[in-house]
């Protein structure tokens, strides 16, 4: 089954500690149904100096999210996401708050 959220959108966080908080995209990881946003979710970690880093020091990033607790933003607000069959053959991914569509999944050359 096709994920809500791909890389590039805006999404809203819905639940959790970083609840209200908005942000873009930069991974999914289908296989764990997690996405890495950019700025949400911060972590620190100590390196040990290697010889690829002969410093070491503190390294900064962003931690994965269960996709289940992120939803696109239509208009400022979250929505749930609907998928729908065109004419064509292709599939696209419709916003449920306002009807727009949110982006294609499968183009209508790739109908099997």
């Amino acid at each position: 089954m096709p994920a809500h959220v791909k890389s590039g959108d805006q999404v809203m966080v819905t639940s959790g500690d970083l609840k209200g908080q908005t942000g873009e995209v930069l991974r999914v990881m289908p296989k764990d149904n997690k996405v890495v946003v950019k700025g949400l979710n911060m972590v620190t970690r100590n390196r040990k100096p290697t010889r690829f880093n002969p410093e070491g020091g503190r390294e900064e990033f962003e931690a994965p999210i269960h996709m289940s607790n992120v939803s696109p933003v239509v208009d400022g607000k979250p929505t749930r996401v609907r998928f729908e069959t065109k004419g064509d053959g292709s599939k696209v991914r419709v916003a449920a708050r306002n009807g727009s569509e949110l982006g294609e999944v499968r183009s209508a050359k790739a109908k099997s």
